[in-house]
């Protein structure tokens, strides 16, 4: 009988203490919660009034035109569409060059990950992914800009790959050691080579995985300024000259900072800029969830 009330009372224990900790964690997690839905509020207060047809088909506004608007109590006229057709450009030319070399990048350390080369390359990968945005700025500048003698939107292209590059390589690397192991042996041995194997086996299976974290790196790329301050600069029209200075929607946002005329335009352009990034990272998340390897 004795025995019977102990275990009943330390049963009683137990299920309270992980009540204890369960509501302790649910606490500790909506603060961190918190700060973002600030963010979140006050970006949409403050920024959804100059959201309209001109934000996505006119340039930047001049300063001039912003005090005649501000004076007259009207919205700030003009848009950000040179923003984000560098944004897109820069973007789309930084995933060609990251893209191929980062998965292979991941293929070759998942393949051979205890070789010395391997450490090498996994430590180099690991630093430059702690690397400031401004440093790999001031290297694209002397790299790209100087002997171009110009900034251009190659020059910020090839900032922002330097930057994809650590992202695309770890998660190729481990989404591919999530791999069963079975899949690559019976691709060997239905007489496949080992290139096909890798091509038409492994990495059709780790799809969603190797699109995630593509989608993980260009939203981790495409809100940057530091870099692009230092090797595109920015341009106050829509420009598809790939080698002449291009705007992003990261640096019209530094430039309206740097105007007390256009301040509303800082909240519109970053409560695009946020829920840009928002869609990229739900597809990311439902393509992961509709691949997911089982």
């Amino acid at each position: 009988m004795i025995h019977a009330q102990t275990k009943t009372s330390s049963i009683t224990y137990r299920r309270a203490k992980d009540r204890i900790f369960f509501w302790t964690i649910c606490l500790l997690s909506s603060f961190t919660a918190i700060p973002l839905i600030y963010i979140i509020w006050e970006l949409v207060k403050k920024g959804y009034k100059q959201i309209n047809l001109h934000f996505f088909t006119e340039v930047a506004p001049t300063t001039l035109a912003a005090m005649k608007a501000n004076q007259a109590g009207e919205l700030i006229p003009g848009g950000i569409v040179n923003g984000i057709t560098g944004t897109l450009l820069m973007v789309a030319m930084a995933a060609i060059i990251a893209i191929p070399i980062g998965v292979l990048g991941g293929i070759y350390l998942s393949e051979n990950s205890k070789t010395r080369f391997s450490g090498v390359i996994r430590f180099l990968t690991d630093l430059l992914q702690g690397t400031p945005s401004i440093v790999v700025g001031i290297i694209v500048y002397a790299w790209v800009v100087k002997p171009l003698s110009s900034y251009s939107a190659i020059a910020g292209s090839v900032a922002l790959a330097i930057m994809m590059l650590p992202l695309i390589i770890r998660s190729t690397e481990e989404t591919l050691k999530m791999l069963p192991g079975s899949l690559k042996e019976a691709g060997l041995a239905l007489g496949s080579s080992y290139t096909k194997v890798i091509l038409r086996v492994l990495l059709p299976s780790a799809f969603g995985g190797l699109f995630t974290g593509i989608l993980l790196a260009i939203s981790r790329v495409m809100g940057e300024t530091a870099p692009l301050m230092l090797t595109a600069l920015g341009s106050t029209v829509v420009n598809w000259d790939i080698t002449k200075p291009t705007s992003s929607i990261s640096l019209l946002i530094w430039q309206f900072y740097n105007d007390p005329n256009l301040v509303d335009m800082i909240w519109s352009s970053s409560l695009f800029l946020l829920f840009l990034i928002l869609i990229l990272n739900i597809i990311g998340k439902r393509v992961a969830a509709k691949w997911r390897i089982h």
